[in-house]
């Protein structure tokens, strides 16, 4: 039954990676089609002034080709249209600008000096490669070849059809003399990715959907095995019980008494397994949280088996965190692959399932958590830098470190090598900043409708309202840090 239930884990992992191309694909095209058209239909780019003192500008290979084992029909029936606009910067001189099949344009300037297109760069200026050759060159005018072709002054324009082969596009005065120079504007029209987008979107759902329909399965426990689920009961005891509780969101962690000196120096590498399991996991949570919001917009219940799969990603991420990275090192236990709560974690998190949430937060939580997002973006894992260059200004760099949590751990784990024992003042506060993490998470995750409190929680247990701090595991003096600074020394000394 284990083996089995880690097929269905792995199997789902690896379904979830097709749905999430399908998805990002989809709503890239979606995104791209509504708001990158102008209001003729057409995606324009503009490129920097094109200019040669050769007697024409050419692109490189521009092919269109269908799919192998398609029939060419399949891309002509796409009906994607091309639009070249050019304006000579001599208005006095008459340009012509053409399409035309590669061959035949290759033909028509092999022994002529002019430069080809052969790439853009990121702001669209232009990267030519030069083709040597005479000055002298037929007019354009005069070649049947071309597909699409324009000439006169002022503003030229063309629109082509887009049809199966290897075309080149062409810049030329219209007398074929050299020094060309010209403005030009490049659109593409794609009335099928209207149809595309939508189709990649069902279908990355259609995949995503029963990817972490397969997880779950995979993380169901048997009937005969024992576990531990306290997020989801639905006695009037446990609800009445919960209800009391500080917050909806309830994370705790022990402290091992006896860690290994050095071990936390390669748990992360331990942790790998769980790492490559988590980012799948995890891009699953961003799906079902979306299709969880619209639920609420239209039920106000957030559904019952994407509410536990959430739960699972952040248990299990909290799991790993505690054992490898800023959530403490605090346990040498190796952590289990398992969405659900085991005997014995040295880490637990459980969030109260919410009966009835709120239709208008939907849209506006991200916006009401953003002094929590701050906060959690330096606590997290984001870098804070000053930037010298266009104005002094400070920037948050998400990808540029561990954060105060990660030199928190950092600290922990010297104090352990050397010393052989956690401070536990040190434990209690980075259990309360990762409890502020997971709770401003899960509000922004639409998991509860409390907000977050500005309140730091330290300790490996939550206090109930009212009651007394609980008392370290150890033989070790608990530090408060929100004591007065005078207490915070004299513990020093």
């Amino acid at each position: 039954m284990r083996s089995t239930r880690t097929a269905l884990l792995i199997i789902g992992c690896v379904l979830m990676i097709p749905g999430l191309i399908l998805l990002l694909v989809g709503a890239a095209l979606g995104f791209g089609y509504a708001f990158g058209r102008g209001t003729d239909g057409y995606f324009d780019a503009t490129l920097d002034r094109l200019a040669t003192p050769t007697a024409a500008i050419t692109t490189d290979d521009i092919t269109f080709a269908a799919d192998p084992g398609s029939p060419d029909w399949v891309l002509d029936a796409l009906d994607a249209d091309i639009r070249l606009r050019a304006t000579s910067s001599d208005v006095q001189r008459e340009i012509f600008i053409g399409i035309g099949p590669q061959a035949e344009v290759d033909e028509y300037l092999d022994d002529v000096s002019h430069d080809v297109v052969i790439d853009l760069t990121d702001d669209l200026d232009p990267v030519y490669a030069s083709e040597g050759g005479s000055a002298n060159v037929a007019l354009p005018t005069e070649q049947d070849f071309w597909a699409a072709s324009a000439v006169g002054l002022g503003d030229q324009e063309i629109t082509w059809e887009a049809t199966t082969g290897e075309w080149s596009a062409v810049l030329m005065n219209a007398d074929g003399s050299a020094g060309v120079i010209a403005d030009v504007n490049v659109g593409t029209k794609a009335e099928f990715l209207v149809p595309l987008a939508v189709g990649l979107l069902i279908a990355g759902f259609v995949v995503t959907a029963a990817a972490i329909a397969v997880i779950i399965a995979g993380t169901r426990p048997s009937s005969n095995e024992p576990v531990r689920d306290t997020a989801n009961v639905d006695s009037k005891a446990t609800e009445s019980s919960l209800a009391e509780k500080a917050s909806p969101v309830r994370l705790t962690a022990t402290l091992d008494p006896e860690l290994s000196r050095w071990r936390w120096l390669i748990k992360w590498l331990l942790a790998i397994p769980h790492f490559i399991v988590l980012a799948f996991l995890w891009m699953g949570f961003v799906v079902a949280t979306f299709v969880a919001a619209v639920s609420i917009l239209v039920t106000r219940t957030y559904p019952r088996g994407i509410f536990e799969f959430n739960v699972g990603v952040l248990r299990w991420s909290w799991r790993v965190s505690h054992y490898a990275t800023t959530g403490g090192l605090g346990t040498d236990r190796y952590p289990a692959f398992s969405l659900r709560a085991q005997p014995g974690d040295a880490a637990t998190l459980d969030i109260h399932y919410p009966h009835e949430l709120s239709r208008g937060l939907v849209l506006v939580k991200w916006l009401l958590a953003l002094p929590h997002l701050l906060i959690v973006s330096l606590l997290a894992g984001s870098s804070v830098r000053w930037l010298a260059f266009e104005g002094d200004r400070v920037s948050f760099d998400a990808t540029g470190g561990g954060g105060i949590l990660g030199l928190l751990s950092f600290i922990a784990g010297l104090v352990l090598l050397f010393r052989g024992r956690y401070p536990q003042a040190l434990f209690d506060l980075i259990l309360g900043f990762n409890r502020w993490i997971y709770r401003t998470v899960a509000y922004v995750a639409l998991m509860t409708d409390e907000y977050p409190p500005f309140r730091l929680d330290q300790g490996g247990t939550e206090a109930q309202p009212g009651s007394p701090p609980t008392a370290p595991p150890s033989g070790e003096p608990h530090l408060d840090l929100r004591a007065a600074p005078e207490l915070v020394d004299e513990h020093r000394q």
